[in-house]
């Protein structure tokens, strides 16, 4: 299990404001009365190291970086994506993070090396656990994860090591319920493309430890074949959600026949909303969805989910599945899945969505139409006090921000490095400690402060 820490008891624990915080706390208030856009009235804090601008009151920790050296002596790679965290052992937090590194087929070739798996004697070791050796069994697919072993006492890492190699495009996930990360591959490299020796399209699980040990690569082909972004599990029935990174992308979910082989048989679905003109709901040419508005959905059956063309949306969509705009980040919370469609809306500049599992209504409940509320929305997660946490990926300055039940947004911090984007937000098991990283080069934070300044 994740031990997340229940919405309950956060805000117990958290109940009694500083005085401190009250002018912040009064100035959110004031803008849930009637502003829409709190980022503004919202001022950040320089940082005179020029990695991290945050609210006042707030400090973050960096705790990996590209090329530093890990306990397994591999160097860290870059293109950090993806991520949650696990309860360790007296206090310690494992982190599974997601590296995006990969072949890419329409430039033919090979873009990122990742020098840390291009080693003999590393690939001869551990080859039965490496998914894909590549060429001559001498050049491994690039994309994985690597696991962190943090000390939040210390503020140290204990450890830090590759746990999953031989993939591509390992984008984002989603953690289980039974305490385990599932990686995605977003790709649909075939077997011989760019000496590749098997297809890829899969998720992958990885088990959290504390102690340096590689996976054993085991797609879970029952997931179905597609470019995956990310999971959401629902813990009641341990039914997969998953997203499609594409501009005409499906919403899928697995339903696992076996929980001992979970992901190698069961059915695949995709989500069709009822009663409109349109199964287009993009919202690009015309308002097909409406915010705020309840709609119903149902699942359709999917067939041959292991196809070699990358053509299961177009399948999906002829037998009435909705599409949507870069379906990406997600997240699950108290029977309810939560995703972002990165170019939805008529800007093209995100949108969010709820599912409600019980019930089967689905809502858009927040679409963008200016940069300042929000921007290209990526990795999501749900905080302790139930506002939703946002990674931006947009041009130009990208931020980490909230949005309330309300739509109201704020930002809770700006990244100061460069123009990359943030992703794998996420936060610890006591929900005191956000984790987020900058996608390139490789820098993973942990942030702290007074979280209950948020809630409103």
């Amino acid at each position: 299990m994740t031990n997340k820490i229940s919405r309950k008891t956060f805000l117990k624990q958290f109940s009694l404001l500083s005085l401190g915080f009250m002018g912040f706390y009064n100035m959110l208030s004031a803008a849930e009365k009637g502003l829409n856009v709190l980022s503004d009235k919202v001022s950040l804090i320089t940082d005179n190291r020029g990695v991290l601008k945050l609210v006042k009151g707030f400090r973050y920790h960096i705790i990996s970086e590209k090329g530093n050296i890990m306990s397994d002596d591999l160097p860290v790679p870059n293109n950090a994506d993806g991520m949650a965290s696990f309860k360790g052992k007296n206090g310690k937090i494992i982190l599974i993070r997601n590296h995006e590194i990969g072949y890419f087929h329409k430039l033919g070739k090979l873009l990122q090396l990742n020098p840390l798996i291009d080693h003999k004697n590393f690939i001869s070791k551990n080859k039965n656990n490496i998914y894909d050796l590549g060429k001559n069994n001498k050049k491994p697919c690039s994309g994985g994860t690597t696991t962190i072993v943090y000390n939040p006492k210390t503020k140290t890492v204990d450890k830090e090591y590759l746990s999953l190699a031989g993939t591509l495009v390992n984008c984002s996930g989603g953690p289980t319920p039974w305490g385990t990360w599932i990686s995605c591959e977003e790709t649909m490299n075939n077997k011989g493309d760019n000496g590749l020796q098997k297809n890829h399209g899969y998720n992958f699980e990885v088990i959290p430890n504390e102690n340096i040990k590689l996976n054993k690569a085991v797609p879970l082909k029952a997931m179905g074949r597609f470019r995956h972004e990310a999971v959401a599990i629902d813990p009641k029935t341990n039914i997969a959600y998953q997203t499609e990174d594409r501009d005409d992308g499906l919403i899928y979910r697995y339903i696992p026949d076996n929980l001992k082989r979970y992901g190698l048989t069961g059915k695949l679905q995709a989500i069709a909303i009822r009663n409109l003109n349109s199964n287009d709901t993009r919202n690009w040419k015309s308002q097909t969805i409406k915010q705020g508005k309840q709609y119903y959905a149902e699942w359709i059956d999917i067939d041959n989910i292991n196809q070699d063309k990358d053509n299961l949306r177009y399948k999906g969509k002829d037998k009435g599945a909705s599409i949507f705009a870069r379906p990406e980040g997600m997240w699950y919370d108290n029977d309810e899945v939560y995703f972002t469609c990165t170019s939805g809306g008529p800007n093209k500049i995100g949108q969010i969505w709820k599912y409600n599992i019980s019930n089967h209504s689905i809502k858009l409940l927040f679409e963008s139409t200016n940069s300042a509320l929000m921007k290209k929305c990526d990795n999501i997660t749900i905080s302790p006090w139930g506002d939703i946490i946002i990674c931006e990926d947009g041009k130009g300055v990208d931020r980490l921000i909230g949005v309330k039940p309300n739509g109201n947004t704020y930002i809770i911090a700006e990244n100061a490095f460069n123009t990359s984007e943030f992703a794998g937000v996420n936060f610890s098991p006591d929900g005191k400690i956000l984790f987020v990283n900058i996608y390139s080069p490789t820098m993973t934070l942990a942030i702290e402060g007074p979280w209950e300044t948020f809630q409103i």
